[in-house]
């Protein structure tokens, strides 16, 4: 009886834990800020360094504020993930290498069904 508790107790906590993390709505932003450059093969830059390699003639814009919704995943981290395939493909297509995240927002779907995740960035070729 006593054994049962603990393993009613225990798996208890472990859902409460994986929900925790599984059915998140969005991040923080520096968690957005320090995990997206790691899924991206291009170059996040701020937008203050943008405007600094601008005037020292080291980048150039190639688009400015394009909108992207990506694709939805199973988590938040899975909705920057394709947010950042997204982005190294947009980046590609501009003939860039850098990009510079203006904004981004989760849509939360339907009765929290999911998230989907929106971005505005700037695509850039940098030296």
């Amino acid at each position: 009886m006593v054994k049962s508790i603990y393993s009613i107790l225990l798996l208890g906590a472990i859902c409460t834990f994986v929900s925790c993390t599984v059915f998140k709505l969005s991040m923080l932003p520096s968690e957005v800020f320090s995990t997206l450059p790691n899924f991206t093969k291009s170059k996040m830059i701020s937008y203050q360094k943008a405007e600094e390699e601008i005037e020292a003639h080291r980048c150039k814009y190639l688009v400015k504020g394009r909108d992207y919704s990506a694709n939805m995943g199973l988590t938040v981290k899975d909705d920057l993930k394709n947010g950042a395939k997204g982005i190294d493909d947009w980046v590609d297509l501009d003939g860039g290498n850098t990009y510079v995240l203006l904004t981004y927002r989760w849509e939360v779907l339907g009765d929290n069904v999911g998230t989907q995740l929106h971005l505005k960035f700037d695509t850039m070729l940098c030296e």
